[in-house]
């Protein structure tokens, strides 16, 4: 494997009929950290063909099947990136581990703890290279917020309130057509898909902020929107170490909200609140009531960094530069791990939070239907 920016990578899925591949395309290459020169990126020919052809990725290293890729391209890339949808994640990244591939597989890192754990015990036996993507912790002021809580601002944390409400398992079309979400989507597992969809960045903001871990979970999990074979609201209550309290709600069935991510951290010296639809503030208060709003000018310490601000304060970053904040995060991990074997980040989530990400999310389904709280094993 080459260890010299910037690292050569192929997408597996990810074509530009998905939801999420070119999001990844233009965060991956924003900073000039990675170049995409391969892929599969898709099952049908013509799919596959066209994201090629408007990517500018030549035909001969384009391919009809990941296993045709990963015999092709081996000694050639610096990793792969996994986008295909979450029930294919355990045999892709499985595959590319034992073909010698550095992987970073889009989110959530599988269908169940057990697939989960099959993939944790091919990273160790390959001792490979695998991370997974949670872009939302790339905001530069979610990541004030993290260096806020551990700097003490908050004194000590008793309760985090997150949610992630979005409409579009209701929400109708501009000619009242009903929506089409895809297709793989509308077929629950061991974990219904929204947990693995919303829940799961939610287990990680949560892990990120505090590095507190789930214990106990209580879970109400119901189908209110067009689709009824699968679940589409989540409510949980879970007990964390260290007698932190946190409520989390998920949803694609709240009318009004496209994608409503919020969190508030609640301490013995003060609060924190951050909404993604604004999400260059930071609102903080303080014992005595004092609030503040804190943007990447002023008193902090990691917004005002020179890789956060691509353009001055008042211009606002978005998702796609807090998803390329997060790819260059990455990009540091494969430099350690080229020149070490291994990595660590406080930022970039590993294969033990994803898995753990997993035990939560299937603790709660076992909860909604046992109504009972759960373990998190």
């Amino acid at each position: 494997m080459m260890n010299k920016e910037p690292y050569q990578i192929a997408f597996i899925g990810g074509g530009i009929n998905s939801a999420i591949g070119e999001v990844h395309k233009a965060a991956s290459q924003m900073d000039g950290h990675f170049e995409l020169v391969a892929g599969a990126f898709s099952t049908h020919f013509k799919t596959n063909v066209e994201t090629a052809t408007v990517w500018g990725v030549s035909p001969e290293r384009t391919y009809g099947s990941y296993c045709d890729l990963f015999q092709s391209e081996k000694g050639k890339l610096d990793a792969v990136v996994v986008l295909a949808p979450t029930d294919l994640h355990k045999d892709i990244v499985i595959g590319a581990l034992r073909a010698g591939f550095p992987v970073i597989c889009e989110k959530s890192l599988a269908t169940s703890v057990a697939e989960g754990e099959a993939i944790a015990k091919v990273v160790a036996e390959t001792k490979g290279f695998f991370c997974t993507t949670y872009n939302y912790t790339g905001y530069p002021m979610i990541r004030e917020l993290k260096q806020f809580i551990a700097d003490g601002k908050l004194g000590k944390i008793q309760q985090v309130q997150v949610e992630m409400p979005q409409e579009g398992f209701m929400r109708l079309g501009s000619n009242n057509e009903p929506p089409k979400p895809q297709s793989w989507r509308l077929k629950d597992t061991v974990i219904p898909k929204i947990s693995l969809d919303l829940g799961s960045h939610l287990h990680n903001m949560i892990y990120f902020l505090t590095g507190e871990k789930p214990e106990r979970i209580v879970a109400d999990q119901t189908t209110f929107g067009l689709f009824r074979q699968i679940v589409d609201n989540v409510g949980v209550l879970v007990q964390y170490t260290n007698g932190v309290r946190a409520q989390m709600w998920f949803s694609k069935t709240a009318l009004g909200n496209r994608n409503g991510l919020r969190i508030r951290v609640y301490g013995s010296e003060g609060s924190a609140e951050w909404f993604q639809l604004e999400p260059e503030t930071l609102k903080t208060c303080d014992i005595r009531g004092n609030v503040c709003l804190r943007d990447r000018t002023g008193d902090v310490k990691i917004a005002n960094q020179q890789r956060y601000n691509r353009f001055k304060a008042g211009h606002p970053a978005g998702f796609i530069e807090a998803f390329a904040n997060y790819y260059k995060d990455i990009a540091d991990c494969l430099g350690q791990y080229f020149a070490t074997g291994s990595f660590t980040s406080q930022y970039v989530c590993g294969i033990r939070t994803s898995l753990e990400g997993l035990s939560m999310m299937q603790a709660a389904a076992k909860s909604a239907q046992s109504s009972k709280w759960e373990l998190v094993q």
